[in-house]
């Protein structure tokens, strides 16, 4: 699907503890992925790449600090379950003989590179580092150190990326201490590349942490991640200390811009994803980007907790947990994170096949239409269903623990799971269908003595279990998953 979403009214229907409403939020389609949360246990500053072979290749900060693994397979989920290669181990003195952080894996004219943050042991002196990998496998491949990342001052450097804008300019960027600004941990430095491990010119900031939500407990902004969609460049960031305040921002620039002139940027003025208590994810950060096994869909990687409290420093704390979601997009090109997602299986939105800008939404109660929001239009499919069998049952992303279901006549609503009677769990579940008017899409259907009454919109757009005999019913109880 790839018609153009337009702004449509919001429907309402009745509600107890919420309301079943359809809501216009503007995001371009994409088919729906599926995968199982949590991807990979105590891997922090998560990376997934795929690469022209169709392999997917995984990396990621181990909690000993002390070695830089790989993983592959074919489909991201799959990246749970594959055995791990340690490429590279700790040496006994000097540079890599310390920390060793959040590694990227990239190819670049023919060959891997790995960009790595390493330490000194005994010494707080951690700066980005290259490796240079030879062999088409890069679990396999001879890997030599090319060395420290010059830049303009020898000052604490870690996180480097790269990437390629549409004129063939390779870039690097990365976080570092500005000697000027002594009171901040790190500042988001750009600069050209001459070759892999040397950069061309002198670097400029286009990022420092002189928002508040950037400087609790610690003053950073590090970890950045580059997407190119829709004629402009979006670099992600991470900031604020390593524990639940941990959160995301973006920078923008066009990408006919200027990217050496910290004025072409602009910065997100609000976390653009962050801790969520109804979710129970916290401090989510450091991410990557990949893309679907279909290559319709583009996902963000990402780590977190799966607790707010730490004793103790958090870089101690051994529990941070690689997690993968679909990352959707606005109509205006830019994109929407959401929230990060409960465990179990993704998400997915259903879109409407009559209306195909209106979305099915929960709302709670004393929410406003205007408030629309991603994690309101995304439900996880249960399967089996809460009365179990071949049934489905639909649980909001954004509150967590509450199903739709149909309740007295034609009426839908959500309730919480507490309610545990057989009554409840009957009306919470349906049998998923092949599309009634689009066998691409998905048709819910009521079970036990509801049989044949289908999810679906009334003529006014609400959000009804009602019979679908015409052709215009069938239309209105047929959704598209995304």
């Amino acid at each position: 699907m790839t018609r153009s979403l337009r702004n449509f009214i919001i429907a309402t229907a009745a509600a107890l503890l919420g309301q079943v409403l359809l809501s216009s939020v503007p995001v371009a389609a994409s088919p729906a992925v599926s995968y199982v949360n949590t991807l990979v246990n105590q891997r922090a500053d998560p990376y997934i790449v795929k690469h022209t072979d169709g392999w997917y290749y995984f990396t990621a900060t181990v909690p000993e600090f002390d070695k830089i693994v790989i993983r592959r397979a074919q489909t991201i989920q799959a990246l749970g379950d594959a055995a791990e290669t340690s490429i590279w181990k700790r040496k006994a003195s000097g540079v890599g003989s310390g920390q060793v952080w959040a590694p990227e894996l990239h190819y670049i004219d023919g060959k891997w590179y790995i960009y790595v943050a390493l330490g000194v042991s005994g010494q707080w002196r951690i700066r980005a580092s290259v490796l240079e990998g030879t062999g088409d496998n890069p679990l396999t491949a001879k890997w030599v150190e090319k060395g420290i990342i010059k830049t303009n001052w020898d000052t604490f450097s870690l996180d480097a990326t790269t990437f390629v804008t549409a004129n063939g300019t390779r870039y690097l960027v990365w976080a570092q201490q500005e000697p000027s600004r002594t009171g901040e941990n790190s500042s988001l430095m750009i600069a050209p590349l001459q070759n892999p491990w040397t950069i061309r010119g002198t670097a400029v900031a286009i990022s420092r942490p002189d928002q508040a939500w950037e400087r609790i407990g610690y003053k950073v902004n590090e970890g950045p991640a580059v997407i190119q969609r829709n004629g402009k460049i979006f670099v992600t960031y991470s900031a604020s200390a390593t524990d639940y305040n941990y959160c995301m921002g973006v920078l923008t620039a066009s990408a006919s811009s200027d990217l050496m002139n910290p004025a072409s940027w602009s910065k997100s003025k609000s976390p653009i994803f962050a801790s969520n208590a109804n979710t129970n994810q916290w401090g989510p950060g450091h991410n990557s980007f990949t893309v679907s096994e279909d290559g319709q869909s583009d996902i963000i990687i990402f780590h977190d907790r799966g607790y707010k409290d730490i004793k103790g420093d958090p870089l101690n704390d051994p529990n941070r947990r690689a997690r993968v979601q679909k990352l959707y997009w606005k109509d205006d090109g830019t994109p929407d994170f959401g929230v990060p997602v409960p465990d179990g299986n993704t998400p997915v939105r259903l879109r409407s096949y009559t209306s195909p800008g209106l979305f099915v939404r929960y709302r709670g109660q004393g929410t406003t239409a205007s408030t629309a929001s991603l994690a309101e239009t995304q439900f996880r499919i249960l399967s089996p269903g809460l009365a179990g069998g071949s049934t489905v049952s639909l649980e909001s992303t954004s509150n967590p623990g509450t199903f739709l279901r149909r309740s007295g006549g034609t009426r839908v609503q959500f309730d919480s799971r507490n309610d545990t009677s057989s009554t409840f769990k009957t009306e919470a579940s349906f049998n998923q269908r092949a599309g009634l008017a689009d066998t691409t899409g998905v048709s819910l259907e009521a079970i036990s003595d509801a049989a044949g009454q289908f999810v679906r919109l009334d003529e006014g757009n609400n959000v009804v279990v009602s019979a679908a005999t015409n052709a215009a019913q069938k239309g209105h109880a047929t959704f598209y998953l995304e």
